[in-house]
């Protein structure tokens, strides 16, 4: 493995948390580059390993203009710059595309893509997705993708998974599927794998936070005990919260898998973020407001001037801004509603 794959793996295994960035629009189709930046700095102030640029919740449509994904990447870029948090940019799109955006990326400074599916990656078959994964791979570590079928993603085989984890370039693996069963198919995967040890393993479960950076999944492998757990998580929840997240991720990481036994205060914690989620991501909908609904707790706080999304389909459904606002006054807490308004009116400085 290349010593820059090395060198990503490791950080990525080592843990943490990476939201997930949005994208901040004053008006439909206008950046709003001041908010832009603050997002950044306010996830970088409050403890983040590291930002995830171009992914769901910064809202694929910006893959449809290059121009303008280069101009976002380039934004936290700029931000991270001086820092040593990870950068992680979503690619999508056919091999040439994906590879095309990953060339960017790199050109920009960033540590490692996310192979995102959108649109008719979908219906790709696995063998096309391995051959991009591969190529993909040339290019810059990648870090393959399990999303969930509601917002975009598909069904993958468990052979495709071993057929990922063989590839030398998956430092990584954000394991989304919103699926208890195929979240643990993942890891058990992992588990079999030669390189079990060399690739990091992420919670992408917004619906399952708590239990995912808890549970350890365990095998012996020739007379050897292997252990898989969630080292952290990339994820569109993270994107609100995020000082309360990288408090939560810390004292969850310090749980022994093996001899520590879970309070059920870990547990009341994963059942609010659970309340939270619902509201933000608009589950009675069928997700079909969850990204506008994480840009909208952020106009709520006043880092955001509007909940605006590239794709005019993108919107908050009926009441959920009310939703939003009543996990608000709940949970204080874990959405930095007073960490936010101390540093807000920084962040915002041009």
């Amino acid at each position: 493995m290349h010593e820059q794959y090395r060198r990503v793996s490791a950080r990525l295994r080592s843990g943490g948390v990476f939201p997930a960035h949005p994208l901040a629009l004053a008006e439909p189709g206008q950046v709003d580059w001041i908010a832009q930046r603050a997002l950044s700095r306010y996830y970088l102030d409050a403890g983040a390993h590291g930002l995830a640029v171009g992914v769901h919740t910064t809202q694929f449509a910006l893959h449809d203009d290059r121009a303008l994904l280069g101009d976002v990447l380039r934004c936290a870029a700029d931000v991270v710059r001086g820092t040593d948090a990870l950068l992680i940019a979503g690619v999508t799109g056919d091999c040439a595309q994906a590879i095309r955006e990953a060339e960017l990326a790199r050109d920009l400074g960033y540590d490692a893509v996310l192979l995102a599916t959108r649109g008719e990656d979908r219906h790709a078959t696995e063998k096309a997705l391995l051959e991009r994964s591969i190529a993909v791979g040339e290019v810059m570590p990648t870090i393959a993708f399990y999303m969930q079928e509601k917002v975009g993603g598909r069904y993958l085989s468990l052979q495709y998974w071993r057929s990922v984890f063989e590839q030398t370039s998956t430092v990584g693996v954000k394991v989304a599927p919103f699926d208890r069963y195929r979240t643990g198919d993942v890891a058990r995967v992992l588990l079999g794998s030669d390189r079990w040890n060399e690739i990091a393993f992420l919670t992408g479960n917004d619906d399952s936070i708590v239990l995912d950076l808890i549970t350890p999944y365990r095998r012996a492998v020739a007379g050897t005990a292997r252990v898989v757990r969630a080292s952290g998580g990339l994820l569109g929840q993270w994107a609100v919260g995020t000082h309360a997240a990288v408090q939560l991720c810390s004292r969850l990481k310090s749980i022994d898998p093996v001899r520590d036994p879970v309070r059920a205060d870990e547990l009341r914690l994963g059942g609010e973020l659970v309340e939270i989620n619902s509201a933000v991501f608009d589950v009675d909908n069928d997700f079909r407001g969850s990204v506008a609904g994480i840009n909208e707790l952020l106009r709520q706080q006043g880092l955001l001037r509007s909940a605006h999304c590239l794709d005019e389909r993108d919107v908050l459904s009926a009441g959920q801004s009310d939703l939003i606002a009543r996990v608000r006054r709940l949970h204080p807490e874990l959405l930095d509603e007073e960490y936010v308004a101390e540093h807000r009116e920084r962040w915002l400085e041009d």
